[in-house]
């Protein structure tokens, strides 16, 4: 079974984001960029996936600038076997991506496709069911644990009242939480390795998807600072401050 997984290019985790003087976005220059957290996961779950046998292939993809390469180029280390690069100008649109998507799904049949369930930039969180409607595939959500088997794959994913556990008919679309797996480090070996694997160059004119944004960012600021506490002496002074700053009637 050969599987997708598409990765995305954003800020990195660690960096504290600033918005641009002119509140048009955030500041991306001079920024340290990698791979979205959520799609590690779904990369490191691939991989153990091929390493037990499950898969022959593992596929990443990534829709974005030419420095996606590099995203790309991390995936490769990992263990994945090759790679597509659709270069983009600009942002895309979480349909857009599921579009192209569902075009690579198309021409590479894979049998699983897994995907971080949202990205850590704009969280949308839209772009694997909007691909699995387009396939017309089964999703399973939020994946905690992801167990195939030759015709079909048990998703157990986190809801708000526990753990779900789901059976979905193969090909099907995953998206990966926080608590599937722990990522690993590529070893400088396979950093090494990774530069001769193949990388794809395409567009979306090669898929015949327009990507032209739909939405228009009208004003990106920073959230208000909050403002310092007080202390109180006695609880009827705690309460009379409550109801003066209308916190309670």
């Amino acid at each position: 079974m050969k599987i997708l997984v598409p990765v995305k290019r954003v800020v990195d985790a660690n960096v504290k984001v600033r918005v641009k003087p002119d509140q048009s976005g955030v500041e991306l220059a001079n920024v340290k960029m990698s791979m979205n957290p959520f799609d590690e996961i779904s990369v490191e779950e691939a991989v153990r996936l091929k390493e037990k046998g499950v898969a022959t292939e593992v596929v990443v993809v990534s829709v974005g600038p030419a420095q996606a390469q590099e995203t790309l180029r991390t995936a490769l280390a990992m263990g994945a076997d090759r790679g597509i690069l659709v270069t983009t100008d600009g942002p895309t649109e979480s349909l857009a991506v599921a579009k192209l998507l569902a075009k690579i799904v198309a021409e590479e049949a894979p049998g699983l496709v897994i995907l971080g369930k949202q990205a850590i930039d704009d969280d949308a969180n839209q772009t694997g069911q909007m691909l699995a409607a387009l396939l017309g595939w089964g999703q399973g959500t939020f994946a905690s644990k992801v167990e195939p088997t030759a015709d079909t794959v048990s998703v157990t994913r986190e809801i708000d009242g526990g753990l779900e556990t789901v059976e979905l008919k193969l090909p099907a679309v995953v998206t990966t939480d926080l608590r599937l797996n722990e990522p690993r480090y590529a070893s400088l070996p396979n950093i090494m390795k990774a530069k001769a694997k193949p990388i794809a160059n395409k567009t979306p004119a090669d898929y015949g998807v327009d990507v032209t944004p739909r939405l228009t960012t009208l004003k990106v600021t920073e959230p208000p600072k909050r403002s310092a506490g007080i202390k109180v002496k006695t609880v009827d002074e705690l309460i009379e401050k409550l109801k003066n700053s209308g916190v309670i009637a």
